[in-house]
């Protein structure tokens, strides 16, 4: 019964603005790609996260195929914070109903270095305030190192691949 109440606070929780700016703590029971977990709170809720201003590449799905780095993306974010207790600094609710936040682990932002270390693009038509420049600042330097998803010759950014787009990464530049 405790369970089921605090489902429903959470799901009124997730549908009102004001829920927006709030910091959950849980554990990270699944990664399910680059830029999208699942987290229990002590309260052992289950909350599904998408990492703020961050698009990561596609990974295989039963009925569509995954974009390069993909699956590297996805293992790099487990292996960073899968089992591991972490914060979510909630920053909207998305069209699918996920809280949209930035993941710490160890005073460390992790969607951050997921773009840092080229396992993610920064993405530019969310990001506002000062996460805004370090992440695509984060996203400049790796990408003139070659780094990651940058070795490709011209990786394709994944909502070009949602959408079924040939556009190369010079075409999609155009924030």
């Amino acid at each position: 019964m405790r369970t089921y109440i605090l489902t429903v606070l959470q799901v009124l929780l997730l549908t009102c603005p004001a829920f927006a700016g709030r910091v959950i703590e849980g554990m990270v029971k699944a990664v399910y790609d680059g830029d999208t977990i699942l987290l229990t709170t002590r309260e052992e809720s289950r909350l599904k996260v998408r990492l703020y201003g961050v698009d990561a590449p596609e990974t295989k799905k039963p009925d569509k195929p995954g974009q390069p780095y993909g699956d590297i993306s996805k293992r790099t974010l487990m292996y960073k914070i899968m089992g591991r207790r972490v914060t979510a600094e909630i920053i909207d609710i998305d069209q699918y109903k996920r809280a949209v936040a930035v993941i710490r682990y160890s005073g460390r932002d992790i969607n951050r270095e997921m773009v840092e270390e080229g396992m993610a693009w920064a993405y530019r038509q969310y990001l506002q305030g000062a996460y805004e420049s370090v992440y695509i600042g984060s996203e400049n330097r790796v990408r003139s190192r070659r780094g990651g998803l940058w070795r490709e010759p011209n990786p394709q950014p994944p909502w070009e691949f949602r959408r079924g787009s040939t556009g190369n990464m010079k075409n999609s530049n155009r924030w």
